[in-house]
């Protein structure tokens, strides 16, 4: 067992199964990497973000999901981008993902590590899902600058970690591990990657969510850019305080949550690059 290597998967890990921050790491460059050789898929918000896939194995219980867009400095730029995704990345979900009514901050490991417990909820029938993840953060500095989240399920259900499961809500426990790469390119534009495979858990057949995944995945990269946008021009006293309110969009349960794949249009007094808004 000890000579097994680390694979991402959406088997969670308990605390003691933990590997080090530098294999985690480097298990999920290979893999962000190893997209650039999977099957491609739609594209979507008018040809902006391309998807890929790579379906499960015969022994697996869900495939992986990839999508990528490249960004403008005028949409946002490296600085942007890791100062809210490779930062307190699950509170700013929080403010741009519609289904997170929640986060938690269940246990800091270090000061590039920690475990969180994100708190969904969808309309009834649907019941609230729990997705308890520990979250590494790694940035490369050197130019180009490279900036790494990794996302891996926790499992707290064992006894030394029952004070730590206290602070998780309750409901169905959803899985998922994913690897978002920002990358500076060449042409002056950062390229924002993302890997991801999951599961509803519940009764949620697992081809509802496989068959949606790559809509769902697409609509997060308007949703980050209105939002930051959104903060950007509050901050500067150009727009109300209220941030816009995104349409609904596809969960990790898949069609079973209102969707859109299009970005409601920009407020007026919203100062917002076209490619964001088409």
């Amino acid at each position: 067992m000890a000579n097994k290597k680390f694979q991402l998967s959406i088997t969670p890990l308990k605390l003691s199964q933990i590997p080090s921050e530098e294999t985690i790491v480097q298990v999920g460059r290979e893999l962000i990497e190893s997209t650039n050789s999977w099957k491609q898929g739609k594209t979507f918000v008018h040809g902006s973000v391309h998807t890929l896939y790579q379906p499960k194995g015969t022994f697996e219980p869900a495939g992986w999901h990839c999508r990528l867009s490249e960004h403008t400095p005028e949409e946002a730029t490296f600085d942007d981008f890791w100062t809210k995704l490779g930062e307190n990345k699950a509170e700013n979900e929080k403010n741009y993902v519609p289904d997170i009514k929640k986060v938690t901050l269940i246990k800091e490991l270090s000061p590039t590590q920690s475990i969180w417990s994100l708190y969904y909820t969808f309309p009834p029938p649907v019941s609230p899902r729990i997705f308890t993840v520990l979250q590494t953060m790694h940035l490369d500095p050197n130019s180009p600058r490279t900036g790494m989240i990794i996302s891996i399920p926790i499992d707290l259900s064992s006894p030394e970690d029952a004070e730590l499961a206290k602070h998780e809500e309750k409901g169905v426990k959803g899985r998922y591990t994913s690897v978002e790469r920002l990358m500076e390119l060449p042409n002056g534009k950062v390229e924002w990657r993302m890997a991801t495979c999951s599961t509803p858990g519940g009764s949620i057949p697992q081809f509802v969510a496989e068959r949606t995944m790559p809509g769902k995945i697409s609509d997060d990269v308007p949703h980050f850019l209105r939002w930051l946008h959104a903060g950007k021009a509050k901050a500067n006293g150009t727009a109300s305080a209220a941030t816009p309110t995104p349409k609904k969009r596809l969960s990790f349960l898949g069609a079973l949550s209102p969707t859109s794949s299009r970005v409601t249009p920009a407020s007026p007094t919203t100062e917002v690059p076209a490619a964001i808004t088409e």
